[in-house]
């Protein structure tokens, strides 16, 4: 039946993008270290300059992010749907992070953070 979701439709997660990156540029006061003072927008700029010279708008988002909770290792980053954080992410990193995760679907394991 037209508009009626089969069984098998009702358990999927629908998701507008194949690919979500959420940058964390959250600045805390006081001048404490935090993303987004060390380069947070760089980052997303960064990613979202990549995601438009491979022509990937329609199926990959980057986009700034309030607080991840790992200041710690920031500057931190999250790609979804696989909930992969990432930390102490330089410049340098994003174009490998976008080849291998985002492209390829290849976690960079170096930069990777696991809980």
């Amino acid at each position: 039946m037209h508009g009626v979701p089969t069984k098998y439709q009702s358990h999927q997660i629908l998701m507008k993008y194949k690919k979500h990156i959420f940058i964390c540029t959250n600045l805390k006061p006081d001048g404490k270290k935090s993303c987004g003072e060390v380069h947070g927008m760089q980052l997303v700029d960064a990613f979202k300059q990549l995601v438009k010279d491979h022509n990937l708008s329609v199926d990959v988002r980057a986009q700034k992010a309030g607080c991840l909770d790992v200041c710690g290792f920031g500057p931190a980053l999250v790609v979804y749907p696989e909930g992969v954080f990432y930390g102490k992410v330089q410049l340098e990193d994003v174009q490998e992070i976008f080849d291998k995760h985002i492209v390829h679907n290849e976690p960079v394991e170096r930069l990777r953070l696991k809980f």
